[in-house]
């Protein structure tokens, strides 16, 4: 008989067994010196019996989740060396225009052979929809409601550098991405304002994010109704403790990690101390960084914006006066001074090009393209699962399997120079995200790896990063959360309650410790519990104190669950640079022995198909939201068993950048929606 799970709000991706539910963070630690033949000090500890090996790494075959490392093969495998993370190089984009008329004329002659398609007039107006979710991965033509970071950022680059682009027009709208991709997007914004061209933004509806993008333009409108909120940030947490007893589920949780937040949601009705000291330092930090940069784009001084913050202003016309905007006007009204800047006859349309159709210009059209050595990008975004179920949706999440097969072809390719692999993911599956470190790390023994963080890359997310031969995040990336969570549910109320009744017949003293749902755990249950779980996060702790060259007990410290920011995260020694994809280029250049100066080709290897879902939905059909999410939350149903490397816990509101933070939620949106 199959087993029994329950799904509760907090979770993504996650299936909740009444037999058990086990979950670990991963995150890691700094590059301090450790030659490959110095194992952690817990090493003798870890060493103990097992059914099988998989790729070096011991695993019992019960049908538990007891998840056992043993490192007694990592020496195969060299411990990164030490470096300066300021001698990095910064990746820094410096615009250089096409110079010489051999190089001027083949570029025009590429522009005016283009296909029809791809055809813009000179003068025009690239105009940006930035609203709702941007995801990290790389759009097909069919995904029209979700706009992609790669996507947006080469276009910038491209509209610095095509003559006949004249001036970017942003509509700036309720934006549903991580800080991480606003401070992408806004580089971007910086870098093209380089060439001497006008960047325009258009706020119709304004909260901190989208003012965070704004305010790196030259200009910003807003309507006379728009919706401004600069009120400050939020963060909260959830607890569902008090909905368990009224149905009478008991949770039965062992948490390892004092900041670990997971168990807390099951087992406590408020915040606990840690948690709270955890959530209020990444609350900080971001406040502190919005606070810095709205300060030194606008201007003005810190103190003079927290005012402004705390006075709970809402009305457009104080946000003029205090030079928070250029003017209060419409959209309209917006594109008839377009039209006086660029000199373009009143009687006459501003001729624009929107993203969809920018983003099928090349970039070899405009002369900017890479030179010959290659240097691959592969990008892991979503929850991570070991297998594609028969129920996947293509392109969703991070699939174990296919992400191996991508590493081993780049490993086998001579013509590859340097890897990155760019993460955007909270975790998942653990076997999955060991199996993927095994490889990443096996590549990084032939070629330069760095891994590039956007969002989150947590617990399993980090995971994989550890592998990298440098980690570079940006500064409000959530990384990190070293921690186990294991449990299971007495459902034995709740069987009453409805009439359900279940007997079980056994052998063995432990055989009904994740089977027996009805009951709590008999003591000598809960002590092999409590051991195995602590066996756990240590085996864990130990690994990613390896693979980072760190000591355990300097592991220890930065450990127990915490999720950091990307600028903690380089102080303790988690992440190895503060950056984009541009600086771990130009990172991944310099480990391949490229001169800084030559081009380089960036090849895209996660190029995603488009799936059933998407095609249907860029015909129309409102109703294909409903069938996505419904085959993902059945797929959670049935595939989701064992380990789980997930960050959850926290909840960011006005802070939260991971679409779909839970499937049932997810469910209800979209069914409403249609």
């Amino acid at each position: 008989m199959r087993n029994w799970k329950v799904l509760l709000p907090p979770h993504r991706h996650s299936s909740i067994s009444p037999f058990h539910h086990f979950r670990y963070r991963s995150t890691s630690s700094s590059s301090l010196s450790l030659s490959s033949s110095e194992t952690p000090t817990a090493t003798p500890r870890l060493q103990s019996q097992s059914r099988f090996n998989c790729a070096g790494f011991s695993y019992h075959s019960h049908s538990h989740p007891f998840f056992h490392f043993h490192p007694r093969h990592l020496s195969s495998i060299t411990a990164p060396d030490v470096e300066d993370p300021s001698a990095y190089p910064s990746g820094d984009f410096e615009y250089n225009p096409i110079n010489g008329a051999w190089n001027k004329f083949l570029v025009k002659l590429r522009i005016l052979t283009a296909f029809p398609p791809y055809r813009i007039p000179y003068g025009s107006v690239y105009t940006l929809k930035l609203r709702g979710q941007i995801t990290d991965q790389l759009s097909t033509r069919f995904s029209r409601r979700v706009l992609s970071l790669p996507q947006i950022c080469d276009n910038f680059i491209k509209a610095a550098y095509d003559p006949r682009i004249s001036a970017v027009y942003l509509h700036i709208d309720s934006l549903n991405c991580g800080w991480a991709k606003l401070d992408e997007i806004r580089r971007h914004i910086l870098n093209f304002k380089q060439s001497g061209k006008l960047v325009v933004a258009y706020v119709p509806s304004c909260r901190e994010k989208e003012y965070y993008l704004a305010c790196a333009c030259d200009e910003i409108y807003a309507p006379p109704s728009a919706y401004f909120s600069l009120f400050g940030l939020t963060v909260q947490a959830s607890f569902v403790r008090g909905v368990l007893d009224n149905i009478g589920i008991e949770p039965q949780v062992e948490r390892i990690g004092k900041y670990k937040s997971t168990g807390d949601q099951l087992t406590r009705r408020t915040m606990s101390d840690e948690s709270c000291e955890m959530m209020t330092t990444l609350l900080d930090n971001i406040y502190t960084n919005w606070l810095d940069k709205v300060s030194s784009a606008k201007g003005k001084k810190r103190e003079d914006i927290e005012n402004f913050i705390n006075e709970g202003v809402y009305q457009v016309d104080r946000l003029k006066e205090e030079g928070f905007i250029s003017d209060i006007i419409y959209d309209d009204e917006v594109v008839t001074r377009l039209k006086e800047r660029l000199g373009v006859e009143a009687i006459k349309n501003l001729p624009m090009v929107d993203y969809r159709k920018y983003s099928g210009v090349r970039k070899w059209t405009l002369g900017v393209s890479g030179g010959k050595e290659l240097i691959a990008i592969i990008r892991a975004s979503g929850s991570i699962r070991r297998v594609e179920g028969p129920l996947s949706v293509s392109s969703s999440g991070i699939i174990g399997e296919k992400f191996i097969e991508k590493i081993r072809s780049v490993r086998e390719s001579k013509k590859i120079k340097a890897v990155i692999i760019r993460i955007d993911s909270p975790g998942g599956d653990a076997l999955a995200s060991d199996l993927m470190w095994r490889e990443i790390k096996l590549l990084a023994a032939s070629k330069p790896v760095i891994a590039s963080m956007s969002d989150v890359a947590a617990s399993g997310g980090y995971y994989m990063a550890m592998g990298a031969g440098t980690i570079v995040a940006e500064s409000l990336t959530l990384t990190g959360s070293i921690g186990v969570v294991t449990g299971k549910f007495n459902l034995g109320k709740l069987y009453e309650k409805i009439g359900f009744n279940k007997e079980i017949i056994s052998r063995g003293r432990y055989a009904e410790l994740l089977a027996a749902e009805q009951r709590s755990f008999r003591p000598d249950e809960a002590e092999l519990f409590a051991k195995s779980a602590q066996h756990a996060y240590k085996q864990f702790r130990d690994k990613a104190a390896f693979s980072r060259s760190m000591t355990v007990d300097k592991m220890e410290e930065v450990a127990q669950g915490r999720v950091w920011t990307g600028n903690d995260a380089a102080s303790h020694g988690l992440v190895d640079a503060i950056g984009g994809l541009s600086r771990a280029i130009a990172i991944a250049k310099l480990k391949a022995n490229i001169p800084e100066e030559r081009k380089v080709t960036v090849v895209e290897l996660s190029r995603p198909s488009p799936s059933i879902p998407e095609i249907i939905s860029s015909l129309g059909n409102s109703l294909v939201g409903v069938e996505r999410t419904i085959k993902e939350l059945l797929e959670d149903l049935t595939v989701s068993d064992g380990v789980q490397a997930r960050m959850d816990g926290i909840m960011f509101q006005k802070l939260e950048g991971y679409p779909n933070a839970n499937p049932i939620l997810a469910l209800i949106k979209d069914y409403l929606g249609s």
